[in-house]
């Protein structure tokens, strides 16, 4: 098996898992009690109309986890199928490659300015595979 089957495959595993834990820990993570506690409760309490409807902060936060969970476990499953067609020409698949890597060092640099270490180790690690992924990418015959 080539090596950038073998990254994007790793990339794809540990995307999945961050969708998973993302979701059990921080969508559906029970909140410690004290300040995280008295500030959620403050973002369920107060509701508002925005665009029509009647929304609180706690339905932004909760929805946004959820899409983010969506758009993990997506690119989970894209990066399994580009480590499909990498089996026969990986050096086309470059672009896709150069794109999730610059998204996951972003997405790195955010939980790095906004959240905690976990987020960033696993950002990191899931960029470094698509990194090496992109670098051995070469033609190969079909």
């Amino acid at each position: 098996m080539n090596k950038p089957v073998v990254f994007l495959r790793t990339a794809s595993v540990l995307t999945l898992v961050h969708a998973v834990l993302h979701t059990v820990g921080g969508v559906f993570g029970s909140m410690p009690p004290g300040p995280a506690t008295v500030a959620a409760a403050a973002m369920k309490a107060n509701q508002f109309v925005f665009m029509g409807s009647m929304r609180s902060y706690w339905e932004f936060h909760r929805g946004m986890g959820l899409m983010v969970t969506v758009f993990l476990t997506a690119e989970g499953i894209l990066m399994w199928q580009l480590a499909l067609l990498a089996r026969t020409d990986a050096r086309r698949l470059r672009p896709v490659m150069a794109t999730l890597l610059v998204a996951y060092l972003a997405l790195a640099a955010i939980s790095c300015m906004y959240f905690f270490i976990a987020p960033i180790v696993v950002e990191g690690l899931i960029a470094a595979c698509i990194g090496v992924a992109f670098a051995t990418a070469k033609e190969t015959a079909a």
